[in-house]
């Protein structure tokens, strides 16, 4: 049955279908229970499942994120839910250190059924220590996966397989996704976790973004269709894996690739695609890769000054313009 859902209420009903197959699943964290999570995705789950499956924690991140590895272990399958991405950095022991590790330490003897929710990003006026994004800090520790959902479908989607898998997933949800709305079929067949989707087909060039920036960049595409460039916009849904192949093959079709990300443009997931997409497709490019990311500084709580340090729709139609048709020279 297809209905229409706001994002925080698909992430909703996908934890309350696996809560109610399976009583191995529990969700922690901070304000999950009583008060129903702080973008209301656990919302009457407490009443629902009670205190011992749905169990509100103290302010210690890395205390009760090591307390989810430790019943991943056991065979149970916990969903952390970290309030915000920033607060994640005080459970990186557990996240690094023993999540990503352990199934390689114990050479497959344990498994990692342990889900890891963080709403992160640039949102509104939140202030600086509340609107980073750490997919580069996450995206170079082996043995965690990221999923990266933009859309309340892939939220549905991608929060059950997680929860199904019995690897350490991370699961970045923006802040400003959660009011979206969109048609979730719960009964369609998902896609592969971590596989790339074209959101709009194109043949001038490719736009490769993910979370709200993928949305932002189809937004953009539509505005170059009034300059004559037809633009490819390619979600990730994955930033560990990437899906490599989706990726390679829309550049050597389009021979042009802008990557679109939020985060700070310096040593980010946009480095590493277009380094890797320039590995295996320098033959074809017609131009170098384009990089468009968040400036490199903390984010200014000022709301005009926000919005100025990160991509806007404008920003991306412009630089797709000077990748396609740069100035002649004189």
């Amino acid at each position: 049955m297809a209905e229409k859902l706001a994002y925080w209420q698909a992430l909703n009903h996908a934890l309350d279908a696996e809560m109610a197959g399976d009583d191995s699943v529990f969700v922690l964290g901070e304000d999950v229970g009583l008060y129903g999570g702080s973008y209301r995705v656990t919302e009457g789950l407490y009443a629902k499942y009670g205190e011992w499956r749905v169990r509100d924690t103290p302010i210690s991140e890395n205390s009760f994120t090591g307390l989810g590895v430790g019943a991943a272990m056991i065979g149970l399958r916990p969903v952390v839910e970290i309030m915000t991405v920033n607060f994640a950095l005080l459970a990186l022991d557990a996240l690094v250190n023993m999540a990503a590790k352990i199934p390689f330490m114990s050479g497959g003897q344990f498994a990692m059924p342990l889900v890891v929710r963080m709403p992160g990003g640039v949102a509104k006026s939140l202030g600086t220590q509340h609107s980073q994004r750490l997919e580069h800090t996450l995206m170079n520790v082996p043995g965690l996966r990221i999923a990266v959902p933009a859309t309340p479908q892939d939220a549905w989607w991608q929060l059950r397989q997680a929860i199904a898998s019995d690897d350490c997933i991370v699961l970045l949800e923006h802040a400003l996704l959660y009011g979206d709305t969109g048609v979730v079929d719960q009964h369609a067949a998902p896609p592969p976790m971590h596989q790339a989707a074209i959101r709009r087909p194109g043949k001038d060039l490719t736009i490769i973004a993910y979370s709200r920036m993928a949305n932002l960049a189809q937004e953009a595409a539509g505005i170059l269709t009034g300059d004559g460039l037809d633009a490819e916009v390619i979600d990730l849904r994955s930033l560990r894996p990437i899906d490599w192949e989706l990726c390679v093959d829309s550049v050597r079709k389009t021979r042009h690739l802008l990557v679109a990300e939020e985060d700070c443009r310096f040593a980010g997931a946009g480095a590493e695609i277009a380094a890797t997409l320039t590995e295996r497709c320098f033959d074809v490019l017609a131009a170098p890769p384009l990089r468009l990311g968040g400036l490199d500084l903390p984010t200014p709580f000022n709301a005009a000054l926000e919005a100025a340090c990160i991509p806007q729709v404008d920003d991306i139609v412009e630089a797709a313009r000077r990748l396609c048709r740069p100035p002649e020279r004189t």
